[in-house]
């Protein structure tokens, strides 16, 4: 079932997606979460294929797409997050790989500033642990 005003995406290669808020929208609303923490003086967007990665200290931590807001986390933190009726890990389409590290949230922490915030919080502080990539 398709809630009100969400759109239905199909495409040969993409996965069958239902989802109400785009990339932009998907944005606005985390900015808007984490307003009150310390993540909003640090974190910063950029398009990415059509879509949007956020960045924390230039860590690329958070994915918006058509699919959702999905989070890079540790692995006790994706089980964590995956027991949440609606999470799923990424899949942007059917051709690419299931993510192993990124964790869509359910449409239940997107509608509560205060869980989203959290979520966005231990994503950022799990992925400043993360050895920096070498930069050719």
């Amino acid at each position: 079932m398709i809630s009100r005003g969400a759109f239905m995406y199909y495409s040969p290669n993409l996965l069958i997606t239902e989802y109400t808020m785009t990339p932009i929208e998907l944005q606005k609303k985390l900015e808007t979460a984490i307003k009150a923490t310390p993540l909003a003086e640090t974190v910063h967007f950029r398009p990415m294929f059509g879509g949007i990665l956020g960045y924390v200290k230039d860590v690329g931590f958070v994915s918006l797409s058509d699919v959702g807001l999905a989070f890079k986390l540790a692995p006790a933190d994706q089980d964590e997050l995956l027991l949440i009726d609606g999470a799923k890990r990424l899949q942007y389409d059917r051709t690419q790989p299931i993510s192993k590290q990124y964790v869509v949230v359910a449409e239940s922490i997107l509608a509560d500033d205060t869980a989203l915030a959290a979520w966005a919080v231990r994503s950022a502080e799990y992925t400043l642990t993360l050895p920096k990539k070498k930069k050719n």
